[in-house]
């Protein structure tokens, strides 16, 4: 079954779900980091699901594939402000960890999402 829909890739879901715990992670932040690193964390995280839908939303492939790129650079930027905020004790370890391997999952989805789709273009 094809998907037709951003909304039934399995990658856009679990990185909505991601988008939620990182705000919920950043209300704990100092208030001092609200038009900072957290401001910069909800930036980041939002790219991730909204680069998906749009590039799954363009009428190539090329511009698709484009787009899961950025996405998966804004979840690289994402991940370094989550170990930012644990070194700078914004956030504890067991609020990161589990962050930091949803992170690494979502980045092996797209980055197999990417490598299906340059394949799709070679044949």
């Amino acid at each position: 079954m094809a998907i037709t829909h951003y909304k039934d890739l399995l990658v856009w879901q679990k990185s909505m779900d991601l988008a939620e715990k990182i705000y919920e992670a950043v209300k704990s932040m100092p208030k001092e980091e609200l038009y900072g690193l957290s401001d910069q964390m909800r930036r980041a995280v939002i790219s991730v699901p909204s680069n998906i839908a749009e590039g799954q939303q363009r009428s190539s492939t090329k511009d698709y594939i484009r787009f899961l790129h950025i996405a998966r650079g804004s979840l690289g930027e994402l991940e370094t402000q989550i170990i930012l905020c644990e070194r700078l004790k914004y956030l504890e370890h067991e609020i990161t960890y589990p962050l930091i391997n949803q992170c690494d999952e979502i980045q092996r989805m797209i980055s197999g999402l990417i490598k299906n789709l340059m394949q799709r273009i070679k044949e």
